[in-house]
């Protein structure tokens, strides 16, 4: 899109409603709502968004205090949708460094059966060992892994774990994930820049798409999954990233990344002199 660069026109979200102009007004109130405020707090870092945070300085005569990473910042909540299976720990510590794929969507996002399996054959035809989250609910009109072949996992040898839900940090955070096959939501965005991993983008609705282009495309420190889930397509972005030399150069690229949000968050970084401007906001 000329209008918008880096973005295409399927980036741009899809409002599916029977009442389009309730939400354009649910829209325009935020937007004069921001406009009206003191000021707004951005769960991002100077360095990593630079573009975007000067063209919102440049529309809102506003303050704008981008502090983040937040989860970098703040102790994280025990509070998880799902009880966090601790085996997906012991089991990367048996891998090999920067040798698995972790695979999350997220808490809403949902496949059909046929891109279910699509994803699992993708993933086992790669050869790389894979620690992939199946959260009840994941695939439509099945409870768990019921539509799996049968001895798909035992045939796998051990080569792939899958749990209902995971501690992400910590996988992220693990020297054998080399990986993350994401939804691209923002927090996951974020904690994956933050520790160093790269990602295959599959963005499934709302800001998503966006934070999956610029991963791609700006940041170049991941892969898009484009126009539909095949097990062939799967199967060779994963080895795109993990074995070629494209995927080194994208390794590269978001170690320096992980740097910068480091660094973002240090005495006399970006990040910590926006949070002290807005403690020195709220008194004046």
């Amino acid at each position: 899109m000329v209008e918008l660069p880096p973005f295409k026109v399927k980036d741009l979200p899809v409002i599916n409603s029977r009442d389009p102009e309730s939400v354009y007004d649910l829209l325009v109130s935020m937007a004069d709502g921001t406009k009206a405020s003191s000021g707004v707090i951005w769960n991002t870092f100077e360095e990593l968004e630079q573009s975007a945070l000067a063209a919102l300085r440049h529309e809102f005569s506003i303050p704008i205090f981008p502090i983040g990473p937040f989860h970098n910042r703040f102790p994280s909540s025990s509070s998880s949708l799902l009880t966090q299976d601790q085996s997906s720990i012991s089991w990367l510590d048996k891998q090999a460094p920067k040798s698995v794929v972790y695979v999350s969507f997220g808490s809403v996002a949902a496949l059909n059966e046929t891109e279910f399996l699509e994803v699992a054959w993708g993933l086992a035809n790669s050869k790389q060992p894979f620690l992939w989250v199946v959260r009840p609910g994941l695939v439509r009109g099945a409870e768990w892994l019921e539509p799996l072949p049968s001895g798909f996992l035992e045939d796998l040898n051990g080569r792939a774990h899958i749990v209902k839900w995971a501690p992400q940090s910590e996988v992220l955070g693990h020297p054998a994930v080399g990986a993350f096959w994401t939804h691209n939501g923002w927090n996951s965005t974020l904690e994956s820049i933050c520790e160093g991993v790269p990602m295959i983008c599959m963005p499934c609705f709302t800001d998503q798409m966006a934070n999956a282009r610029y991963v791609s495309d700006v940041w170049r420190v991941g892969m898009q999954l484009e126009n539909g889930l095949e097990r062939a397509k799967i199967e060779s972005t994963i080895n795109r990233l993990l074995v070629d030399e494209e995927g080194e150069v994208i390794r590269k690229g978001i170690l320096s990344l992980k740097e910068k949000a480091k660094l973002c968050l240090s005495q006399g970084g970006s990040s910590c002199q926006s949070l002290d401007s807005l403690v020195s906001h709220f008194y004046h």
